[in-house]
């Protein structure tokens, strides 16, 4: 407990966003069943879940750190690694994969230099992967920051990120 104190007095003093957070904590009268949408709204104010927002929540909740990890790391939806300035999540539910999911996912890792669940290191481009986007019919789907597009190859998706790989080289 003393590390969520001190994270608690060393950051909520300069830092505007934990204000916010405490708001959202205190709508939700700390109660420990809201932890996922506290913990959306954590994500939301802060670009990702770092090690001292979990422990910040799980003090303000009374709840274990072990359990407040064990549900950001179970959810896709929520990040401890600051995203990319782009996003490109590859389907790998079944339909997808069956269509080549997976040579669009090798051919990205390869290209990009990163696998999936990683960030480049030029902060331009994370790599994500998604176990069903729903658009089986038009499997594979690829979704390059927010939009999905079907029909996939892999190159296609390259062609689609050279100019985000560019980006980050000029």
């Amino acid at each position: 407990m003393n590390s969520a104190s001190a994270v608690k007095t060393k950051n909520t003093a300069t830092d505007k966003r934990f204000k916010m957070l405490d708001a959202t904590i205190k709508r939700y009268q700390y109660q420990q069943d809201a932890l996922i949408e506290i913990l959306h709204k954590a994500q939301e104010l802060f670009g990702y879940l770092e090690n001292d927002v979990l422990v910040y929540v799980a003090h303000s909740l009374k709840l274990p750190p072990s359990r407040v990890y064990g549900v950001a790391t179970f959810y896709h939806l929520f990040s401890l690694a600051p995203s990319g300035v782009h996003t490109c999540v590859v389907c790998t539910g079944t339909a997808c994969y069956v269509k080549g999911a997976q040579a669009i996912l090798t051919n990205l890792e390869k290209s990009a230099h990163i696998h999936a669940g990683e960030t480049s290191a030029d902060g331009q481009i994370s790599l994500l992967t998604a176990r069903c986007l729903g658009a089986c019919g038009i499997a594979p789907a690829v979704v390059f920051d927010g939009t999905v597009l079907g029909n996939q190859t892999p190159e296609s998706v390259l062609d689609r990120i050279k100019g985000w790989l560019q980006d980050g080289s000029s």
